[in-house]
C-alpha cells in the first residue's frame, strides 16, 4: 500500500542502491552486528535453521558471530544484492573444508516460506524502498514461533549535519529515518508478535570533513526525493567542508568533527496465523 512507503524515499534510487555490491561492510555496520550479537543472549531456544540476510552489507566479522553463538544450527545465505553480489557472497560465506567437517552446513539462496527459525537482517531496513515488504518477506520465510533480529538507523541519525544543510538552504542531505515505534507497529502488520524495540546513540568522531564524507559515502547514499537534481560542483564542495569544518567541530570530542548515529535494534516473534472468524445465523423465530 502506497500509504506504507517511506514518503521521502526515491524508489528508483532505493533499488539501484540495494543492487550495488559492496565488496566490505562499513565499520558502523560489524559494530552494531557486535552490538545486536549481544542480545542473542535473550533468545533461550536457538534455532535449527538461521538465515542471514544480506550480509554483504550486514557485516563478515557479524556474521561469523552468529555462526559461532549457533554452531549447530544450518545457516542460509540470502544475498539479495545482485548476481554480482550472490557470487561474492558464495566465495566470501562459503566455509573451508575443516569448518563443514566441524559445524553446521551453509547453504545460499531466498528462504522457502516457513524454513528458517530466525532470522538475521543488519543494517537493511532503513534503506528499504517498501520497507513494510520486506517485513513481510522476513515474515513469510520464518517459522512459526520463530523470530527476527534486525537493526536500522533511527531518525537522530546525522542531525549535526542536517542541521549544517539546513542552515545553508539546501536540501536534507538524506531521506527520513523511522523512529522504533513506528517499526513496532510495521512488524505487527507484517505477522510478528511481542515486538521489541530498543535504541542507543553513537557518535562518530573524524579529523577532516574528507574523511567524514567518505564514511559516509560508504554507509549509504541520499535517496530524498527532493534532494539535488544535478551534480555539484567544486565549489559546492569546497563549500560544504567548509561548513563541516566550522560547524561539527566539537570541544568534547578534542576539536573533531561530531556526527550522531541512532541504532534501533528490535526483535520479534512469528506469531501463529489467525483463524478465520466464522460466523453463524440463527433462524429466526417463528
Amino acid at each position: 500500500m502506497t500509504e506504507q512507503l517511506p514518503p521521502t524515499i526515491d524508489q528508483v534510487a532505493a533499488a539501484r542502491w540495494q543492487a550495488q555490491a559492496p565488496q566490505q561492510a562499513p565499520w558502523l555496520h560489524e559494530e552494531v552486528a557486535r552490538r545486536m550479537h549481544e542480545r542473542l543472549s535473550w533468545i533461550v531456544r536457538p534455532p535449527g535453521i538461521w538465515c542471514d540476510w544480506d550480509p554483504l552489507r550486514g557485516g563478515t566479522e557479524g556474521h561469523a558471530l552468529v555462526a559461532q553463538h549457533f554452531p549447530q544450527a544450518e545457516c542460509l545465505v540470502a544475498e539479495t544484492s545482485s548476481p554480482t553480489g550472490q557470487a561474492l557472497a558464495r566465495k566470501r560465506f562459503t566455509p573451508s573444508l575443516w569448518e563443514r567437517l566441524r559445524g553446521a552446513p551453509v547453504r545460499f539462496g531466498m528462504p522457502q516460506p516457513g524454513s528458517v527459525q530466525m532470522l538475521w537482517a543488519n543494517m537493511a531496513l532503513h534503506m528499504a524502498a517498501n520497507p513494510q515488504a520486506l517485513i513481510g518477506r522476513w515474515s513469510e520465510a520464518i517459522a512459526t514461533d520463530g523470530y527476527l533480529m534486525f537493526s536500522c538507523l533511527g531518525p537522530d541519525t546525522l542531525r549535526e549535519l542536517r542541521a549544517v544543510y539546513d542552515a545553508l538552504g539546501w536540501p536534507a542531505p538524506g531521506h527520513a529515518f523511522t523512529d522504533m515505534h513506528d517499526w513496532g507497529d510495521m512488524l505487527v502488520r507484517g505477522g510478528f508478535a511481542e515486538p521489541v524495540m530498543d535504541m542507543e546513540r553513537i557518535v562518530l568522531t573524524f579529523a577532516t570533513p574528507e574523511r567524514a564524507l567518505q564514511e559516509l559515502r560508504e554507509l549509504g547514499r541520499n535517496l530524498h526525493v527532493a534532494r539535488f537534481a544535478g551534480l555539484r560542483g567544486r565549489h559546492w564542495r569546497a563549500q560544504l567542508l567548509l561548513a563541516m569544518a566550522e560547524r561539527l567541530a566539537d570541544p568534547a570530542q578534542g576539536g573533531q568533527l561530531a556526527l550522531t548515529f541512532e541504532i534501533v535494534y528490535g526483535h520479534a516473534f512469528k506469531a501463529p496465523p489467525r483463524a478465520p472468524l466464522s460466523i453463524t445465523r440463527s433462524a429466526p423465530a417463528r
